[in-house]
């Protein structure tokens, strides 16, 4: 049975969205009901399509008869995570070719790495990324030639962008193909204590270094769950990948043969049973609850209370925090994985991974199993995890065929309940993330990663412009006390709204010290935060006229997790007197950043998605 406020958060989603999802559904089956894409162009536009084609591929092209796929490719050879990409398209193609079907590199997207840009001016460019990459998919597929789409990306802002870009083409099947996590290196109790020692000055940077080093080691995504892993849990519980497919490491049989059994899959759906199912299919308002609670009952990333909005706005459904906040009274937390933990992905897939953990929420009534997926209806394929298959001979189901892998039943107990645990024993009763309101705005916190003795602090404030000024503050031994950290003027449209990733090992240490310390911000911080807690993405920002711009030093904030309260400890009054204080007003130039202004004239606030497109949703 589906528990109540499951069913009462879905419903109202669903009449909220009732005209933006049939104008969109609208346009998908326009586009589906079209001619079929080769029969309706020219001779000199096809021509162009296979000109650097082998002679087989032209004839299979010009037939308009087999399948083309598209591939659009985040790979570059700087990224960890997107380096395995560069043999995947040799792959696809390969397995193409049996179904006597084509495939080709339709685009490649940008994929920066907000690991490399902390603290440094191109993270202002990183949320921005997003749409730029949803526009890139765009281009990529506007060539209108395909029959299917296979996405190619892992990290922070590539997923959510490859997602938005292609439900402009949801009449097309969809399909997410994950990278895998690097194996596990240093223990990331030993990355953050080596951290908040060195923001201390007691080691130097070489050992810093090394540490660093030690973590993020190899090919595949960084080990902890951040943003990049919660991407994969929620491709994978919306349905938008094999199931079991997202943890497993680069460069494994298993790995590269769950990718040629991806191929395998979309293609006889496209050859033979024909029913393949479109993205927009695939992506509706219950889909989207369940990424929600998928990212609720593990702590995820809190980029994505602003990523789910924008992606279920591109699919015309409107989805708020309050959605999020009233799910996360009755989702338990059932991970603990770093930073919300010690353990890294590895050990998660070790203790059960996504088989057991949708099991589990599926059972318990808080999952949708009336979805669609690129399987076919329900979630009882995703209640299983892959395993190679040595007996070529041996075809194991319908859906997967005869590659090397086969599917087996998830486990019915975790294997390790420090990592991973059923829905009876929760970590938590309620998820991870919750929305905070009051006279400030409304705010986004993660408490997945925060002990309860630290979730309600009120102290006075102390007030900078960006996190450089707070780490300058420490040094200089100004903040041995107890206060809030107030960054302001971080939002969306005042710096395109960078994670402030630098302010955690100086306020953890200062936590560890005995302060009460927590930080209020209208930025981000990165998906790996925790420990402090932080009120982020507000809403509205400093220089939206938002209320943190009118906190001065002293002013004594609350910050009460428990019940959902943030508020400054001033009258309404003296609020409306005060002026607003910015000191960030100038054009913004360097690394490109000067490319970027029109986007933050017009981006949406942060509980609207942070997008760029959200005036054009509206007119859906």
């Amino acid at each position: 049975m589906l528990h109540p406020r499951i069913k009462e958060v879905t419903e109202r989603v669903i009449e909220r969205s009732k005209a933006t999802r049939q104008a969109y559904l609208a346009r998908m089956n326009e586009a589906k009901s079209q001619e079929r894409v080769r029969a309706g162009i020219g001779c000199g536009n096809l021509a162009h399509v296979m000109a650097a084609c082998s002679s087989d591929d032209k004839a299979r092209l010009s037939g308009d008869e087999k399948p083309n796929l598209a591939v659009i490719n985040a790979y570059n050879d700087m990224l960890s995570a997107h380096v395995p990409y560069k043999e995947y398209p040799d792959l696809i193609k390969q397995v193409a070719k049996k179904f006597d079907a084509t495939a080709q590199v339709a685009g490649g997207v940008p994929a920066m790495c907000d690991g490399v840009t902390q603290g440094r001016d191109g993270m202002d460019l990183s949320l921005f990324s997003r749409d730029v990459i949803a526009m890139s998919t765009a281009v990529a597929l506007s060539h209108d030639v395909f029959d299917g789409v296979f996405c190619l990306g892992v990290c922070d802002k590539i997923v959510p962008g490859l997602v938005i870009g292609a439900l402009s083409f949801g009449h097309l099947p969809v399909y997410f193909l994950p990278a895998g996590p690097m194996p596990s290196g240093i223990p990331n109790k030993e990355k953050a204590r080596i951290r908040q020692k060195f923001a201390q000055g007691l080691v130097s940077r070489e050992e810093l270094l090394k540490a660093e080093s030690e973590s993020y080691h190899s090919a595949g995504t960084c080990t902890f769950y951040g943003t990049a892993n919660s991407n994969q849990m929620l491709m994978e519980i919306m349905g938008l990948h094999l199931p079991g497919s997202s943890f497993i490491n680069p460069y494994t049989e298993l790995r590269d043969g769950l990718t040629a059994n991806a191929v395998e899959t979309m293609l006889k759906q496209l050859v033979e049973s024909k029913d393949a199912v479109p993205m927009a299919e695939v992506m509706s308002e219950k889909t989207i609850i369940n990424g929600l609670v998928g990212l609720l009952a593990t702590g995820g990333s809190t980029n994505h209370a602003i990523h789910l909005v924008a992606i279920a706005k591109a699919a015309g459904v409107e989805l708020t925090w309050k959605d999020m906040s009233d799910l996360s009274e009755i989702v338990p937390l059932l991970t603990r994985i770093y930073p919300n933990g010690h353990a890294d992905v590895n050990h998660f897939q070790a203790a059960g991974g996504m088989g057991f953990l949708m099991k589990q929420l599926r059972d318990k009534g808080l999952l949708h199993n009336d979805v669609k997926t690129i399987l076919g209806e329900g979630l009882d394929p995703y209640t299983t995890e892959p395993r190679l298959d040595k007996d070529s001979n041996l075809i194991v189901s319908d859906a997967s065929g005869p590659s090397k892998v086969k599917w087996v039943p998830c486990p019915d107990n975790s294997h390790d309940e420090d990592v991973l645990r059923p829905a009876d024993n929760p970590f938590h009763r309620s998820g991870g993330l919750q929305l905070l309101s009051g006279n400030l705005g409304k705010a986004v916190i993660k408490v997945s990663a925060v002990q309860e003795q630290h979730q309600v602090v009120s102290a006075p404030a102390k007030v900078f412009s960006d996190q450089a000024e707070l780490q300058a503050a420490f040094g200089r031994g100004e903040l041995n006390q107890d206060f809030i950290a107030v960054i302001k003027e971080q939002g969306p449209k005042a710096k395109g709204m960078p994670e402030l990733h630098k302010l955690t090992p100086v306020m953890a240490s200062l936590q560890d010290q005995g302060y009460k310390v927590a930080i209020v911000t209208d930025g981000r911080m990165s998906g790996a935060s925790g420990k402090v807690p932080a009120a982020i993405h507000l809403a509205p920002e400093a220089v939206e006229g938002g209320l943190i711009a009118k906190i001065r030093e002293g002013d004594l904030i609350t910050l009460d997790a428990p019940s959902g309260e943030l508020k400054v400890h001033v009258s309404d009054e003296e609020l409306a007197q005060r002026e607003v204080e910015l000191v960030h007003t100038g054009p913004t130039f360097g690394t490109g950043r000067e490319l970027f202004a029109g986007f933050r004239n017009i981006v949406s606030s942060a509980d609207l998605g942070a997008s760029a497109f959200a005036p054009a949703y509206e007119q859906q």
